[in-house]
């Protein structure tokens, strides 16, 4: 009796277990479908020869990058058409639909159209080429109020945002994948471009090659004594936003896959930099941005010659991944007087228990007290920027205040201070030594994905490790409209250029309150969202990775 009960509880086990594959197969075949769909719309519909901008109405009639676009316009800041690209890949990767490896093919040759001839790329391409281009710059450039760096047509290429080293970094991806030689010269172009903008310190400049000097003047404001001179900063050595970083990332990841010697300078030239452009105590951090002479400097016109708590504390955690690169003990060397002068920066009452503390994101030089980013006005004509030492009112589109957490660096850096050179060294990509990988270093990005997976802050969910349940992607494949489609509300757009009767233009700067904080569209209009379809996307291709 024991046993066939025992037999029959293992035959309902086997056929529970069939039964579940078989509806998992279909859930797995549907989501390739739903996949397969939205895809077609997004390349045969949205994209405009590969190429794509961020948002859209849902008719088509407008559409937004940074700004609002033109229709010949596609957009390259943060990534976007080279990251809708690297969605296209991590689908072929999954699914080995070619399909999807020929949507990146698209992506690459309208990211190699709109190279410029330095090798770099600007913040838009546009099909319909320079004049429509300028003429742009001379209406929604001009008039986007407190976006300085679109006020003005530079003619070269920029490093901010990550938007040169994101389209050369999906070519090297998209040229890895088949090893097609087809990709390589626009590669190699690139990568040149790179490297020659690199300054003999080991710093890059915001745009390069460089075209303007000391040409712009901004409004003084307020307070003219961190305004006077305001000239134009592109040129300058830059930290903010990564931009440094960014670079020597992406030169890491070329002398990985492609294996030349030549990238260990560069790479090393600009680790070094991080340690020459540490301030003396007492104040040793770091600055956004130097001027030729070393000398912290302005960025924007909210952005003022000081000190950053924000950025010494991410430039300390890249210090001790240089360490880990390289085994050289230079690198911690001053961790310890930046932790410190970042202590010397918390507000008053604003320490906790657990290590934490409030800085703010500008610190004068000298007196190291907080000063802080204000606006006043409605647009371009009628509006100014400036900074002082009072946190009312502070500037809400940029930041005037960041929780930082001390306990976890010092932490960190006795952890990694506490290892030897050949014990921190033991995974470095700049480590002579054999490769013990079980594919060859061309494979690295299907093998360490999370050095190019997109993640949007705007949709933090669909990071690389989020896996979707079975009934989150239900509700993903079902919420595809009859266009397939998928549709979102409340985007974050701007009014039309336009002049009024008195010959006044209108501010073309994305909605947002006088303070600066984003103005979303609170109707029920309709959008296309490139950064929606990424987030389903991915959540569907980890869905069926697992």
């Amino acid at each position: 009796m024991k046993v066939k009960i025992l037999f029959i509880s293992l035959l309902l086990f086997v056929q529970s277990n069939a039964l579940f594959a078989q509806q998992n197969g279909v859930l797995v075949g549907t989501a390739q479908a739903a996949m397969m769909r939205a895809t077609k719309y997004m390349v045969d519909s949205v994209s405009i020869h590969g190429g794509y901008d961020r948002v859209y109405l849902s008719d088509l009639s407008r559409r937004w990058g940074e700004l609002e676009a033109y229709k010949t316009q596609i957009w390259m800041t943060y990534g976007l058409t080279p990251d809708m690209g690297n969605t296209f890949l991590n689908a072929f990767d999954v699914t080995g639909n070619e399909y999807y490896y020929r949507a990146a093919e698209k992506v690459a040759n309208a990211i190699i159209w709109g190279q410029l001839p330095c090798g770099g790329w600007n913040y838009i391409i546009d099909f319909a080429g320079d004049r429509s281009l300028k003429e742009w710059y001379k209406t929604i450039g001009i008039n986007a109020w407190g976006w300085d760096e679109y006020n003005h047509y530079y003619g070269n290429a920029t490093f901010k945002n990550a938007t040169t080293t994101k389209a050369a970094q999906f070519l090297l991806r998209l040229y890895l994948e088949k090893l097609d030689p087809q990709f390589k010269p626009a590669l190699d172009k690139a990568i040149d471009f790179i490297i020659k903008s690199q300054y003999p310190l080991g710093g890059w400049p915001q745009r390069a090659p460089q075209k303007i000097k000391a040409q712009f003047r901004f409004g003084v404001g307020e307070n003219p004594a961190y305004f006077d001179h305001y000239t134009d900063y592109t040129s300058d050595y830059i930290f903010n936003d990564d931009l440094t970083w960014e670079n020597i990332k992406f030169l890491i990841e070329c002398y990985i896959t492609l294996g030349e010697e030549r990238f260990l300078d560069h790479i090393q030239r600009g680790m070094n930099f991080y340690l020459l452009a540490q301030q003396g105590n007492p104040q040793g951090g770091w600055a956004q941005q130097y001027d030729m002479d070393l000398k912290p400097a302005h960025g924007r016109q909210y952005e003022p010659a000081s000190l950053s708590p924000g950025d010494t504390y991410r430039i300390c955690e890249l210090l001790m991944k240089f360490y880990k690169y390289t085994g050289d003990r230079k690198y911690l060397s001053r961790i310890p007087d930046a932790i410190q002068w970042l202590k010397s920066c918390c507000l008053p009452g604003s320490e906790n228990e657990n290590g934490t503390c409030t800085n703010p994101v500008f610190v004068e030089i000298g007196s190291n007290k907080a000063i802080y980013a204000h606006r006043k006005g409605t647009g371009v004509n009628h509006g100014h920027y400036w900074v002082d030492y009072s946190d009312s009112n502070p500037l809400l589109h940029y930041g005037a205040k960041e929780t930082l957490n001390f306990k976890q660096l010092e932490d960190e850096y006795k952890k990694i201070d506490a290892l030897s050179p050949e014990e921190a060294t033991r995974n470095s990509p700049l480590a002579v030594g054999k490769f013990n990988g079980n594919q060859t270093p061309q494979s690295f990005f299907k093998t360490d994905p999370k050095q190019w997976h997109y993640n949007d802050n705007s949709y933090p969910e669909a990071n690389i490790e989020t896996i979707p349940n079975d009934s989150e992607v239900r509700e993903i494949i079902s919420s595809l409209d009859s266009k397939n489609r998928w549709l979102s509300k409340h985007e974050w757009i701007s009014h039309p250029y336009s002049v009024s009767k008195t010959g006044e233009e209108s501010n073309t700067a994305l909605l947002s309150t006088e303070g600066g904080a984003q103005i979303k569209d609170s109707s029920n209009q309709e959008y296309i969202s490139t950064l929606v379809y990424m987030k389903n996307m991915n959540l569907l291709i980890n869905y069926l990775k697992k």
